[in-house]
């Protein structure tokens, strides 16, 4: 079963258009996409990934890393920073909201 674009429309956009393979074309770290992202976003598109980032959580607690790996991991390893999924999407959350 494949994530649906309707469901998490920002969040297919975030990992399929900024923080992807390609991601230096938008900054050279992790924080500077997600700037990148926000400023691109001025209208407050970035409030509205982080509550998917919570709905994506909130839908998936018993298989998220599973949901991750299989949907946004071909896009971005996350595991290069250090990250494991949780921390990830909350570091996410955080930086947008920040």
């Amino acid at each position: 079963m494949r994530m649906q674009f309707d469901r998490y429309p920002d969040m297919m956009d975030f990992f399929y258009g900024y923080l992807n393979q390609d991601y230096e074309l938008c900054g050279e770290t992790f924080r500077d996409v997600v700037q990148h992202y926000k400023d691109i976003n001025a209208r407050g598109r970035h409030f509205e990934l982080a509550r998917e980032i919570d709905a994506f959580m909130a839908d998936h607690p018993e298989d998220l890393d599973m949901v991750f790996e299989r949907e946004i991991k071909p896009q971005v390893d996350h595991t290069y920073w250090g990250y494991t999924t949780t921390t990830f999407l909350q570091e996410l959350k955080y930086l947008l909201q920040s």
